[in-house]
């Protein structure tokens, strides 16, 4: 029994591993929307066998990042300007209710580091750093909400909102100054809570959009949260 419990673990943290690895790639825009995730390719690539792939798999599909089709197999998922919507009215709702629960408990400390990834995302060369910049600044403002459940959902969505924005801005990115963050740091300083709650929920349903070369030779626009 030991035995089993002890290769059911292995697997997982192989399935984990792979997953992982995949959804850093579709995020990226290494492997783009349409793509096909081939199993046997995927199994050889990490010297797995095809059980730890096909789990690695289905947490792609429970993400959003993949999609199963009939007679087509596991393809990285596309996306459209509803679904920009729906993760930037997501994310609105859920950040809101974290920092709403966060702000008691939101030291001078915190907000300072939080002001310095802001700063950090001000002087960003490339959308990469940009976007971790970014999200630390998120995830320093509605950690101390205490909801482990409520912050993973809203880590997902920072996933999901990082691939529209690499997808639309792997290149051409300008530094820019963000003055929400500036803006909902100073609210919190003031202990003005309804204003930072306000602000935040403005600023992540920001999207941007940008025309992007397509395969074929033309181009499609690209929509992102800028937020």
């Amino acid at each position: 029994m030991a035995r089993t419990t002890s290769a059911s673990a292995t697997a997982d943290t192989l399935a984990v591993r792979i997953s992982r690895a995949l959804a850093d790639r579709i995020i990226s825009g290494a492997l783009e929307p349409g793509t096909r995730l081939r199993q046997d390719h995927v199994a050889a690539e990490f010297g797995a066998s095809h059980v730890p792939v096909r789990e690695a798999f289905q947490r792609l599909e429970a993400q959003g990042l993949a999609v199963s089709e009939p007679r087509r197999g596991v393809r990285v998922a596309a996306f459209d300007l509803r679904e920009v919507r729906e993760v930037a009215q997501m994310r609105a709702a859920l950040e809101v209710l974290a920092l709403r629960h966060a702000a008691p408990h939101l030291t001078r400390a915190m907000l300072d580091e939080a002001e310095e990834a802001t700063r950090a995302g001000d002087n960003s060369p490339d959308v990469r750093s940009w976007e971790e910049a970014n999200r630390r600044f998120h995830r320093l403002i509605v950690t101390p909400c205490g909801m482990p459940r409520l912050l993973a959902a809203i880590d997902d969505l920072h996933a999901a909102s990082a691939r529209f924005l690499f997808s639309a801005w792997r290149s051409d990115w300008e530094s820019r100054t963000d003055h929400d963050h500036r803006a909902i740091l100073a609210a919190l300083r003031a202990g003005d809570v309804e204003e930072a709650e306000a602000v935040l929920r403005r600023h992540v349903q920001w999207i941007g959009s940008k025309p992007i070369p397509t395969a074929s030779g033309g181009t499609r626009d690209a929509f992102s949260i800028i937020g």
